[in-house]
């Protein structure tokens, strides 16, 4: 009787289906969307099997306003049934998602409001798990795998390349989808497979996945981090290097091969072929030739291993400076000889030569047709090739310049009259010591004074006031010779001619130069003389004839005068 009067209720009530949401673990609230009559004797909420029959969970009298919750070991501590008859449902579970059937029963009637739950879990954030270490080109390889675990309901899983979703294409890109679902949570777990086949353009390309869920709100996304794989790829390329780079490479320098191919992972083993080796030498990407040579000039080329075909070539100048000084060394000659010197170069460019004298460069390269003692001194030659760094080549000659000592003495009277000077010019090398003596008496004067030794040449005077004439010793030798002159002084009392002072070597330098002007000047006044002379010997030829008796007579006279002349002289 009572399950036919709810019948008729349910039937006359008119009340939808009424769906409350809930995120997993959440608090499900479902209210009883009926109204309370006045004549209510209680109230209670039962949800439904799969096969129909009610399972009562809650009641509470409109009495004694007292709660009684059944015996159900699923909602045991979760449930809460409030005075207006709103039912909650603590710690949401998947098992919750039912249809729950609120009840209010009064005498002659009873009323009921159906709920249908839905529970929803959010999936944990998807991640690409069983990355490939590497893709390689044209070639369908597994690039990993998408996960996405805890859902409720399952979602689905989307691929990305760039940004931009990936679409199945046969033997280019195979997703493989499954879930599995928890039998005790009765959570599902997505897994999404990609294959891929890759090309160079999915260089530092990054590929992503998403799992697309539905939560209390709709539907939502969860995106992965992006993956970057390494894309490998064969060698399409080789090339060479030389290390360290330089712009020119000289000889004594130590250099690196390096060959490179592109592809990806490198190779790390080539073939180096040498200029003038026709068989290669395995190694890896570097050869290294140390302390080349000029002969190591030529075509260097490197290869893979497997394809020699593919060869990369670069040329290679060691450039070279050949420096050669005749004569070197220490050389010593002797004053007035002739010393021809020769500075040669062989060299890989075009080398600058420079000649430096006592630390002070040269005009010119030396030439010696008559040695000097000025000529002495420490000779370098240096070459260079100013486009190579470091490229130098120098050698020195130190020249020595030997002769006998040569002496000049010469004096001068004080204008006082009260003192003379007496000067003895020396020249040779090595230095000539220098020695003054009284003719005679044999006294050796040491109260000279020297000038400094300059050029081979220096001099020492003496100053002395002799109250009778004397005759003075300049001694001067050195490891050549000793050579010795002497020179006559009067008295003060005495006047006599004073010889000039040496000249220095720059005045004599002058004196030349002005003795060969007036040589040039005198030489081409004889000239003109010469040819005045011959015209006038052509005419007085022809008057000479007429003359000659003349002249004849006259010499007859001239000679009968004299021997009268000589004849009184002797009687005289």
């Amino acid at each position: 009787m009572w399950i036919k009067a709810m019948r008729s209720v349910l039937c006359s009530s008119g009340l939808g289906w009424y769906t409350v949401n809930s995120a997993y673990g959440d608090t499900i609230t479902m209210p009883c969307r009926l109204d309370v009559p006045q004549s209510l004797m209680f109230g209670k909420w039962k949800y439904e099997k799969p096969d129909g029959s009610p399972v009562f969970i809650a009641f509470r009298s409109s009495t004694k306003k007292s709660v009684q919750y059944d015996d159900v070991p699923e909602y045991k501590d979760r449930l809460s049934l409030s005075e207006n008859y709103t039912l909650s449902i603590s710690n949401a579970k998947i098992s919750d998602e039912k249809r729950f059937v609120c009840m209010l029963v009064t005498e002659d009637n009873v009323f009921e409001a159906p709920t249908v739950v839905k529970v929803f879990k959010q999936p944990s954030t998807p991640e690409i798990v069983n990355k490939a270490p590497f893709l390689e080109t044209e070639q369908l390889k597994k690039l990993g795998e998408c996960i996405s675990k805890d859902s409720y309901p399952d979602g689905n899983i989307t691929w990305y390349r760039n940004g931009k979703v990936l679409q199945p294409v046969e033997g280019v890109v195979v997703i493989i989808f499954k879930k599995e679902m928890d039998p005790v949570t009765q959570l599902y777990t997505m897994t999404s497979s990609l294959e891929y086949k890759t090309t160079k353009a999915d260089i530092q390309m990054p590929f992503a996945c998403s799992v697309i869920y539905y939560g209390p709100t709709g539907q939502k996304t969860l995106q992965s981090e992006q993956a970057v794989f390494d894309i490998y790829y064969p060698t399409e390329q080789v090339t060479m290097q030389v290390l360290p780079p330089k712009t020119a490479i000289k000889e004594g320098d130590n250099i690196t091969l390096k060959c490179l191919g592109n592809g990806n992972p490198p190779p790390e083993e080539f073939m180096f072929y040498l200029p003038g080796q026709p068989e290669g030498i395995r190694s890896s990407n570097t050869y290294t030739l140390t302390d080349v040579r000029r002969n190591a000039t030529g075509d260097y080329k490197c290869s893979l291993i497997d394809k020699k075909s593919m060869i990369a070539s670069t040329a290679i100048t060691v450039h070279y400076l050949d420096l050669s000084l005749s004569p070197s060394g220490e050389v010593t000659k002797q004053i007035g000889d002739t010393l021809p010197v020769s500075c040669t170069t062989s060299a890989s460019r075009n080398a600058t030569v420079v000649w430096m004298k006592d630390n002070i460069r040269l005009r010119s390269s030396p030439s010696f047709s008559s040695l000097h003692y000025q000529d002495a001194g420490n000779y370098v030659c240096e070459t260079a090739l100013q486009e190579v760094e470091g490229l130098k080549k120098r050698e020195s000659l130190t020249l020595i310049v030997e002769g006998k000592p040569q002496i000049k003495m010469t004096k001068k009277t004080d204008p006082s009259g009260l003192s003379k000077t007496i000067i003895c010019h020396v020249e040779g090398f090595p230095k000539p010591a220098i020695q003054w003596t009284i003719t005679g008496s044999g006294s050796v004067i040491n109260q000279a004074k020297e000038s400094p030794y300059v050029n081979g040449r220096y001099y020492s005077k003496i100053i002395i006031s002799p109250e009778e004439n004397v005759t003075l010793t300049c001694t001067a030798e050195n490891q050549l010779e000793r050579t010795v002159n002497s020179l006559n002084v009067s008295a003060i009392s005495i006047p006599e001619h004073d010889e000039a002072d040496e000249r220095s070597d720059e005045n004599r330098e002058k004196v030349n130069d002005q003795a060969k002007l007036i040589v040039g000047i005198v030489v081409g006044l004889l000239l003109a003389a010469l040819v005045a002379g011959v015209v006038y010997w052509l005419y007085m030829k022809k008057s000479k004839t007429a003359s000659k008796h003349v002249n004849k007579d006259l010499g007859n006279m001239e000679e009968n005068k004299k021997l009268e002349e000589n004849n009184h002289k002797t009687e005289a």
